[in-house]
C-alpha cells in the first residue's frame, strides 16, 4: 500500500508539472508575469517560448536572484531582444549570468552603469573586476567631468588608476573618497605625475598627512615643496632621515634640508 500511495503522489506531481508547463506555453501577457516566478526552472525555460513573451517579462524575471545560469544565457540568445539596453543591463547585473555573457555585455553599458556594477551589493567579484577593467580601458577618452564624478564614487581598485591621471581636480576628488587606499597614494607619489600642487593636497589632507608611508613617499619626491620638509622632517626618526638622505630621487636643495635636520640633531 505505501508503494501505491507513493506512485499516486508522484503521478499527481507529474500532472501538476504538466499543467504548469502547458500554462507556461499558453499564458496570456498578464498571466505570464506570474508564470515566470514559478520555482521550477523547467517551467521558466518553457515560458521563454511563449509567443506573448515581451521585454518587460524578461526584466521582471531577471530581478530574481535564484536563477540557474542557463536561464540568463537562454535570455541572451533570444535574438529579438539582443539590442535592448535595459535587458543588457539587467543581464549584466544578475548574479546568475555566466562570466562570458557578462564580458560580452559590458562594452554596451554606459560608464556609470559599469560603476554601479563595481559598487552595488550583490555584484560578484568576477563581475566587479570585469566592470573595473572596462572602465579603465575607457579612461583615456573619458571627459574630465566624468573622471571627477568617477573619483568621488569609485571603489579602491579604480581610484589608483584615476589618481595616476595627475589632474588636480581628479586628485582632490580621489582624496575625498573614503575608499582610497594608502598603497594607491604611495604609488602615485612615487610615480611621474605628482606636481607641487597635488603633493601639497596630500600633505594638507587630514587623512593622509599623518600616515608614515605616505609621508615618507611625499618627502622622496623631488617636486615636493620645501615647506613640507620643514613640517615633516622634525616628525621623523633619525634612522628614517638617514634613509631619506640616501635616496637618489631628492633634489640638491631637498638633500640640503635633510642634512640640516641631521645637523640640528647632532647626528
Amino acid at each position: 500500500m505505501p508503494k501505491q500511495g507513493g506512485n499516486e503522489s508522484s503521478a499527481r506531481l507529474d500532472r501538476e508539472l504538466a499543467q504548469r508547463l502547458h500554462q507556461a506555453l499558453s499564458a496570456g501577457r498578464e498571466e505570464l508575469y506570474q508564470v515566470l516566478q514559478d520555482p521550477s526552472p523547467e517551467v521558466v525555460r518553457t515560458a521563454l517560448k511563449n509567443r506573448n513573451l515581451g521585454k518587460d517579462h524578461l526584466l521582471a524575471l531577471l530581478k530574481r536572484r535564484d536563477l540557474p545560469d542557463d536561464l540568463p544565457k537562454a535570455i541572451h540568445r533570444i535574438e529579438r531582444f539582443r539590442t535592448s539596453h535595459r535587458l543588457q543591463l539587467a543581464l549584466a547585473r544578475n548574479i546568475a549570468t555566466p562570466g562570458p555573457v557578462v564580458l560580452s555585455l559590458l562594452p554596451h553599458l554606459y560608464l556609470f552603469e559599469l560603476l554601479d556594477l563595481c559598487i552595488l551589493p550583490g555584484t560578484t567579484p568576477d563581475q566587479r573586476c570585469a566592470a573595473e577593467r572596462q572602465i579603465v580601458q575607457r579612461l583615456p577618452t573619458t571627459a574630465l567631468g566624468n573622471k571627477i564624478a568617477l573619483a568621488r564614487r569609485a571603489p579602491g581598485g579604480l581610484l589608483g588608476y584615476l589618481l595616476k591621471e595627475g589632474e588636480p581636480q581628479i586628485v582632490q576628488a580621489c582624496l575625498e573618497n573614503p575608499r582610497l587606499r594608502e598603497v594607491d597614494v604611495v604609488q602615485f607619489l612615487g610615480g611621474p605625475k605628482p606636481t607641487a600642487e597635488t603633493i601639497s593636497m596630500i600633505a594638507r589632507h587630514p587623512r593622509w598627512k599623518n600616515r608614515p608611508n605616505a609621508k615618507l613617499s611625499l618627502l622622496k619626491n623631488r617636486n615636493t615643496p620645501a615647506i613640507w620638509f620643514t613640517v615633516f622632517l622634525p616628525q621623523l626618526r633619525t634612522a628614517e632621515i638617514n634613509a631619506l638622505l640616501a635616496s637618489r630621487r631628492l633634489s640638491t636643495a631637498q638633500k640640503k634640508q635633510v642634512q640640516d635636520e641631521l645637523k640640528r640633531r647632532g647626528a
